[in-house]
């Protein structure tokens, strides 16, 4: 018997057998074509594309119909990136110019667009890339005429075990006969971890190590709740997950039942709960969740498919699309984060040494101010159809925000002049993510409409700690006493001038969490969409006096393991079932 700890990313408790699947890259023949064969593979690379258009369409019908329309509109982006220009259009220059086959093309360009995704330095971006890896593979089996009959004859009481498993082969897999999936690769908010979580399979990720220890037919246990995997158990071990599964049964059920609840307190106070969204066709996901909005609309993906920066045109485009689907729910955009890239170091003359520390966010969008105005104006332009917010990322001193809002105040006049309706009065905001900005908050309260608390980058910045460095990953600590210090110290400014604030990191879906924070006075947090239900549990069992109580407590600590002890403590006393996974230590 053997112990594999990994991430839990779909709640519950199966037993079954592993049936190993292969990884979903394909080995591609670098071949130079002659100049006669260049429109033969145009040819054959817009059938590909058509083909694989279809087949999506047909994957998201089937999903929709089968699971809801969360895990559907996963698809929505599948179907989008094979629709973009820019992308397409890079292919069949490579054919044309580089006299590449159609195959070696699609697979130089579409990992190239894997690379920018996982070098910005973003967990949900990094995830991002396994949505191309699939398409990808899409794409090249109608070019290659591979087909994946291995997973078309699964055995019942299935655990798929893979080193990656792409979204589209989750969706696919036979309801009927697998129990449960278990990958090498992955993290919470991949989108094979969604399709998992909206097929109500029990799944673990991030096993690190798992496909070499296992054989087709081994039997297995996955607990989704805690993230374990056991190979090969005992009779005892048996028995005792079995009773584990019942529980676990019971706590899901619990978690059901609250999507169109209101999030409040025992005691009435209303909390705002928002969704952070890369693309508008995840706004379904925030609603379906019971999302009152969104609160972070990351803004980069608009850079990563072309050659050339997005016009105008194309973010008015998506910012009114995202409006529509929040049907008059608010929306607060965020103002380009590049930087600390590949897509920015390639694009400069003499790469930064420490890109991190360097022209980031803010930095780099006030150096490019004709890609910034592009992004403002359409901004101005979309607050015309629906409640928009705008904010400044990484902020680190007052003069980056009066920067900022003059370039606004000018672009504003400008759409006056030209007859442009646009909101005159829309929210401008930063997002606190650096300690300057922090232990400056009152200076910047007087500036700002509203602030957002971004942990991710604060965490980082405060500990000088790069969770991406697994030699020090461990000393990223979002319970150490200065972040909780810097996070108090924020809403305190807020609350003082007085103007909104929300916190938009991980803390924010972490129910660990859950209690500090409002304890400090926050009333808005946004979150991943399928973190929603587990953090408004939380907000659902408790009182205000309950977490001022415990913030009071948990600020008179001088280490993380005090912090997180005492509040791993009072999230269990709430269930331990229904939070088993998170009070786990």
């Amino acid at each position: 018997m053997e112990r594999i700890k990994g991430i839990a990313v779909s709640p519950g408790i199966v037993v079954g057998r592993a049936f190993l699947v292969g990884t979903a890259e394909q080995v591609v023949p670098h071949r130079t074509i002659a100049e006669s064969e260049v429109e033969g593979q145009v040819v054959r690379l817009r059938e590909a594309l058509d083909d694989a258009g279809r087949q999506i369409v047909e994957l998201r019908e089937r999903t929709r119909f089968e699971l809801g329309e969360e895990p559907a509109k996963i698809f929505e982006f599948h179907a989008g990136l094979l629709r973009d220009r820019a992308l397409v259009s890079a292919i069949q220059r490579r054919i044309e110019n580089g006299r590449a086959t159609a195959e070696l093309a699609v697979a130089e360009q579409f990992r190239v667009l894997v690379g920018q995704f996982k070098r910005m330095g973003n967990e949900v971006f990094e995830q991002k890339a396994n949505d191309v890896l699939d398409l990808e593979r899409r794409v090249l089996d109608s070019l290659m005429g591979e087909q994946e009959d291995r997973l078309a004859h699964l055995p019942e009481g299935s655990v798929i075990v893979a080193h990656e498993l792409t979204p589209s082969q989750a969706a696919a897999l036979d309801r009927q006969k697998v129990v449960g999936i278990l990958t090498d690769l992955g993290g919470r908010t991949g989108h094979t971890s969604i399709v998992a979580r909206a097929m109500g399979m029990p799944s673990v990720v991030g096993c690190q190590r798992l496909v070499g220890l296992i054989e087709d037919g081994d039997e297995l246990i996955v607990d989704g709740n805690e993230g374990v995997v056991i190979l090969r158990p005992d009779p005892r071990t048996l028995d005792d997950y079995r009773r584990r599964q019942e529980r676990s049964r019971r706590s899901r059920q619990a978690l059901m039942e609250l999507s169109g609840l209101e999030s409040v307190t025992r005691d009435g106070v209303r909390i705002q709960l928002m969704g952070n969204i890369e693309f508008p066709e995840e706004i379904g996901a925030v609603l379906a969740n019971g999302g009152d909005g969104v609160g972070l609309y990351r803004t980069e993906f608009m850079w990563l498919t072309r050659d050339e920066p997005p016009t105008e045109e194309d973010h008015y485009r998506a910012y009114v699309r995202a409006l529509e689907l929040l049907g008059g729910r608010p929306l607060t955009i965020r103002t380009c984060d590049l930087g600390a890239d590949k897509y920015t170091q390639e694009r400069m003359e003499d790469p930064e040494r420490n890109p991190f520390l360097g022209l980031r966010s803010i930095r780099h969008s006030l150096a490019v101010p004709s890609e910034f105005k592009a992004q403002l104006r359409a901004i101005l332009r979309a607050s015309a159809h629906g409640p928009v917010k705008t904010m400044f990322p990484l902020v680190s001193n007052l003069m980056e925000l009066r920067q900022g809002k003059l370039m606004l105040a000018d672009l504003g006049e400008e759409l006056e002049d030209e007859g442009i309706p646009f909101d005159r009065q829309m929210p401008v905001g930063v997002m606190i993510e650096v300690p300057s900005a922090a232990l400056m908050s009152r200076t910047f309260a007087a500036e700002s409409a509203f602030f957002s608390i971004g942990t991710n980058d604060l965490v980082q910045y405060t500990l000088a700690v790069d969770r991406g460095n697994e030699r020090v990953a461990h000393l990223y600590q979002p319970a150490h006493p200065a972040v909780v210090y810097l996070v108090k110290t924020v809403v305190r400014a807020a609350r003082g001038a007085p103007i909104d604030c929300s916190l938009c990191g991980e803390m924010a879906g972490d129910p660990v969490f859950s209690m500090l924070l409002l304890g400090m006075g926050l009333r808005t947090l946004s979150m991943v969409p399928d973190q929603i239900p587990v953090i408004k549990r939380v907000i659902r069992s408790v009182t205000m006096e309950q977490c001022e109580r415990l913030a009071r407590r948990v600020g008179s600590f001088d280490s993380e393991r005090q912090v997180e002890t005492a509040l791993r403590d009072e999230l269990r006393k709430l269930d331990p079932d229904v939070f088993g996974q998170w009070v786990a230590e």
